[in-house]
């Protein structure tokens, strides 16, 4: 199956502001691809997860950084700020995984590094970013092929 968004051609537009608009909260655009690459990681998306790499590529993030998002919590490559991100996307992808899917202190965490509209942008990046995992997770769309 061809992607969703192309078989359903008014949903790519609205789809594409969001994200847009998610991206205008303040946060630095290297942040918000290492959150889009984690997201993507977590949700086993191919195709998001070469995007992202390859955007972080293009704003010149370093190898160890791009390649050891997964493992954020055991390398030495990301701030405090990055970390409490991180954990945010994390908490608010996989949901399912605690009664209380983001506890305080980790809301707690990312709140002493953002504001509110911070935090906005990287809730609705870490939602769109889902959004557009479950779009091409499922009908396996490959990398690089959009």
């Amino acid at each position: 199956m061809k992607n969703p968004a192309t078989i359903i051609p008014a949903a790519q537009k609205p789809i594409m502001e969001l994200m847009k608009a998610a991206h205008s909260g303040g946060l630095s655009q290297e942040l918000a691809e290492l959150i889009h690459l984690r997201v993507s990681q977590i949700n086993g998306c191919s195709f998001c997860v070469d995007a992202g790499h390859k955007n972080l590529r293009k704003l010149g993030e370093s190898d160890e950084r791009i390649g050891l998002v997964v493992a954020w919590r055991e390398t030495p490559y990301y701030t405090d700020a990055e970390r409490a991100a991180l954990e945010l996307a994390e908490c608010a992808t996989r949901l399912a995984d605690r009664a209380d899917a983001v506890p305080d202190d980790v809301w707690d965490a990312a709140a002493d590094h953002f504001d509110e509209q911070q935090l906005a942008s990287i809730l609705l990046i870490v939602a769109t970013t889902n959004l557009f995992n479950r779009l091409n997770a499922p009908i396996r769309q490959i990398a690089g092929s959009w």
